[in-house]
């Protein structure tokens, strides 16, 4: 069954047609001579063919006919007749059967043309007469309309749907020769319609393929209002919506009957997208120039890159005089192929032997631009034509486009006829009593199933919705240096797209470069793309920031922790791994420094061991200060394992090393400090020497102190045996390109502090007994000197705590801290060996006068003279022979406790 509102447009049709058909008949009775439509061409025949062609153009200010058309009517419609010719001439194709025609001229108006089909049911219309008299009271004598048989047309698909609708309610086939329309293949609506050019959905398709091919992403369409360019650009729309990439900025429509300020605005708002410069155009010639000349006023030419329609296709009328606008358009055009056969026949036309067609004087007059004697229409011109000029001689001439299409289309009615007739008549000459009886749908069917070699060498069959397979030629209008602009084939499309791209010319200066039709330019490498709700076609682009690399083209995805974006961001590449370099600035000046500390070191220690024996390196207390050199030495020897290349071996002697030097000197000093304290706190209430003051017993606590250091360690070991790690939050900066991975020991910064927590509280303890130990008189041993040693030290380290915390988070973390903690060692090893030990090489070595052992005193003596010295408070002045001093001699030798004086 047919859809409803199909139906209900049939009847009203019907309703229409027998409207009409009662005025014309009435008209028939008082002017029986006008029987026939008076502009049409009739052809006797046994069998005849309806004919609809675009004779004449549309007709301005309620007119129904316009200016005759050369080629898309004249053209069209002789070559029907030259294949009407051809086919009755032909003794194997319908023998003894004649074709006749009726032609008819649409006047490229639907509803005109309406009216003019109605000629073609006449003969299928039964009329009451038996009412109708003439004026005379006789009977009226019909002229029995001839039966058509089939109807070839019409050109536009506006009016061959409107033709279309009332043949298939008489059951006329009809094959159009340029009717591309998609919605006339719909079967159930249009049952009787065929066409022999294929359908807009393939010639849509085409034109996404070469859009895709040319990489235009971003388009506009233009449609003549109709079914020819709605539906075409919604097959258009529709295609490239399923291919995907394509986008529509602007889709308008041109209406019926526009006026110069239509084609104005429509331009205007094709500019509004600039980017949108393709620009897909389903329209009529009228529109087509109409558009064009808009593009020429707004002083846009060479801007659009027009994708035009078969209505376009090789025509020259749609571009005359515009030709400059028109550069670089593709058009396509259904494949076809010039007739030489109808070339020879059209330019053999003339006056004299063209009589049938009744609209031949008006081209004649058109093609030579003059005029004839008798009734003529032209007014713009006065020479007269003689007769004698002929086509393609003194006029220029060139096959119409659809020429192959309309023979194509009368021999496709033909072969269904021929193999009609063979299958109910064969045995009848001529046309039997049951073919006579066929009805339309019996020769639908044989239409449906003919398949034949055409008129240009192609195979014409149909499809179950009777349409033409796809095959297309592609044009594109150039210009060249030596010839005028022309349509030159650039490639075809035959179920597929071939393109000659490397043949395409554009307007402008880069002739040979494919111009851009895109809403968006395509995004830089490391460039991600979010897109514009709405318009897949359209985005911006988003940089993939930071350590993001570019994972697809709309998204970005973080690098790995241990990864950073190569330059372009297309991918991941690992962070380079650094260390602290012994050529770096930050190790320079610890390494100076640790080197001098080292030299002097040894020097002192040399001296000491030279001088071993001598009374100031007694009474300094020689095991605890080969200890305590030890320790300064090792804290100079710490700065290259801190600046070393980490391994498992240099992390582990970090860990031993880091807190040992220092646990080191401060046991030593501790130790000192505690017995000279001891020594004299005691010899405040008795003379009894304090226990664990010989220097064996100084020896073993000072190993004993030590061991707690060493025993943490140990402990740390088995907790966390020592490796290396890569550190890439350290020096992770905001610019991938600085990132760099530390290789380093696995020590946090918390443990370090732990390492040295221990030497540092020995720091402190030792510091409060140089406090408590302040007031023993500066010739007893090395208290004041300690003192002095320890407040230095604590002042180094108190600058060295917030120094390392408070560059945590710089991005410098690594060189900084260890600069800071390999300096901090250095000055703490320096202040001790300076302070300590300095003063007494200097002694030994320029003042050996003064490294001489004094008188010896009795432990009580001393004891009691140090006790009264310390209150006394007497001024030097005061004392007896200027002097509070004395000596502090060693009472056995075994407990060397002398001092001497000092320069």
């Amino acid at each position: 069954g047919f859809h409803r509102g199909a139906v209900i447009f049939a009847c009203k049709c019907l309703v229409l047609l027998i409207a009409l058909w009662l005025m014309r008949t009435v008209v028939g009775f008082a002017r029986p001579q006008e029987i026939y439509a008076p502009h049409s061409i009739r052809i006797e025949g046994q069998l005849t063919l309806g004919g609809l062609f675009p004779v004449h153009a549309r007709g301005a200010d309620g007119t129904p006919c316009g200016d005759i058309k050369k080629e898309n009517g004249i053209h069209r419609l002789e070559a029907m007749m030259y294949a009407l010719d051809q086919i009755n001439q032909d003794e194997q194709l319908l023998p003894n059967v004649t074709l006749g025609a009726r032609v008819l001229d649409t006047c490229s108006r639907d509803t005109y043309a309406l009216e003019q089909s109605l000629t073609f049911v006449q003969a299928l219309i039964t009329k009451d007469t038996s009412d109708v008299r003439c004026t005379n009271g006789d009977p009226p004598v019909f002229v029995k309309p001839e039966k058509v048989v089939g109807v070839i047309g019409a050109s536009a698909s506006s009016v061959s749907i409107m033709v279309a609708n009332i043949l298939r309610l008489f059951q006329i086939p009809q094959i159009s020769y340029a009717s591309t329309a998609p919605e006339l293949s719909d079967d159930r609506r249009y049952d009787f319609f065929s066409r022999v050019v294929p359908p807009d959905s393939f010639q849509a398709q085409a034109m996404v393929d070469i859009i895709r091919s040319l990489s235009w992403s971003y388009v506009s369409t233009i449609a003549s209002e109709g079914s020819y360019g709605e539906k075409g650009v919604e097959a258009f729309t529709q295609l490239s919506k399923e291919a995907g990439g394509i986008c529509i900025a602007q889709s308008l429509r041109i209406p019926h009957n526009s006026k110069l300020e239509d084609y104005d605005k429509a331009v205007q708002q094709l500019l509004e997208t600039q980017h949108s410069r393709a620009v897909v155009i389903f329209a009529s010639e009228e529109d087509i120039r109409g558009v064009l000349n808009a593009t020429k006023r707004a002083n846009q030419v060479g801007h659009f890159l027009w994708i035009g329609s078969d209505s376009w296709g090789a025509k020259g009328s749609p571009i005359h005089q515009l030709e400059e606008v028109a550069v670089g358009a593709i058009t396509i055009l259904p494949k076809r192929s010039s007739i030489k056969g109808f070339d020879e026949y059209f330019t053999g036309l003339t006056l004299e032997n063209n009589r049938r067609n009744v609209w031949f004087a008006e081209f004649w007059e058109e093609n030579f631009d003059c005029r004839l004697l008798s009734s003529s229409k032209r007014e713009d011109t006065s020479r007269k034509c003689t007769g004698q000029e002929r086509i393609g001689i003194d006029s220029r001439y060139e096959q119409e486009g659809k020429v192959q299409f309309v023979i194509d289309g009368v021999y496709a009615m033909a072969h269904a006829l021929h193999t009609m007739q063979r299958e109910l008549c064969p045995d009848y000459p001529g046309i039997c009593p049951d073919m006579e009886a066929a009805d339309g749908k019996a020769l639908l069917k044989y239409i449906r199933n003919a398949t034949f070699n055409g008129s240009a060498g192609t195979f014409v069959m149909f499809n179950k919705n009777g349409d033409a397979p796809g095959r297309y030629d592609l044009f594109q209008f150039q210009t060249t240096n030596n010839t005028n602009p022309e349509y030159k084939v650039v490639g075809q499309w035959v179920d597929s797209l071939q393109l000659r791209v490397e043949e395409l010319q554009w307007p402008g200066d880069s002739e040979d470069e494919v111009p851009v039709s895109v809403c968006s330019l395509p995004c830089k490498t490391g460039e991600r793309k979010k897109r514009v709700k709405g318009m897949p076609c359209c985005w911006h682009c988003e940089l993939c920031d930071g350590y993001q690399y570019q994972y697809d083209e709309t998204s970005c995805r973080l690098c790995a922790y241990n990864m950073r974006p190569n330059p372009n961001r297309t991918a991941c590449q690992p962070i380079p791994i650094v260390k602290l370099e012994w050529s770096s600035p930050w190790a320079v000046i610890p390494v100076f420094l640790a080197v001098l500390g080292i030299i002097a070191t040894i020097f002192v220690m040399a001296t000491f061991l030279r001088h071993n024996d001598t009374p100031i390196v007694r009474a300094s207390g020689r095991e605890l200060s080969y200890v305590l050199l030890t320790g300064i030495f090792l804290c100079y020897i710490i700065t290259f394992l801190m600046i070393g290349k980490p391994d498992a071996g240099v992390c582990a002697f970090r860990r031993i090393f880091l807190g040992l030097g220092m646990c080191i000197s401060y046991a030593a000093l501790l130790t000192k400090t505690n017995r000279i304290y001891r020594i004299f706190e005691q010899g405040k209430q008795t003379v009894t020497a304090p226990r664990f003051i010989s220097p064996t017993s100084q020896i073993a606590i000072t190993a004993s102190l030590i061991c707690v250091q060493l025993l943490g360690v140990l402990v740390w070991f088995a907790v966390d045996p020592p490796n290396t790690i890569v550190d890439y939050d350290e020096q992770k900066t905001v610019n991938p390109l600085l990132a760099r991975g530390i290789l380093k020991c696995d020590i946090t910064d918390l443990q370090i502090i732990c390492s040295l927590g221990y030497s540092i509280l020995l720091m402190v303890t030792c510091t409060v007994y140089a406090i408590k130990t302040r007031d023993v008189p500066e010739d007893f041993n090395e208290a004041k000197p300690i003192g002095f040693t320890m407040y230095t030290t604590c002042i180094v380290w108190l600058a060295f705590i917030p120094i390392f915390f408070g560059t945590a988070q710089s991005a410098e973390k690594l060189y900084i801290q260890t600069t800071t903690l390999t300096i901090s060692m250095n000055l703490s090893a320096s202040v001790a060996l300076g302070m300590l030990y300095m003063p007494k090489v200097y002694v030994i070595l320029f003042h050996p006068e003064l490294n001489v052992q004094k008188r010896k005193r009795s432990f009580k003596a001393v004891v009691t003279a140090a006790t009264m010295s310390s209150r006394l408070n007497t001024k030097p002045s005061e004392r007896p022979n200027g002097e509070a001093k004395t000596e502090l001699c060693e009472s056995q030798p075994a407990d060397p406790m002398s001092t001497s004086p000092t320069a």
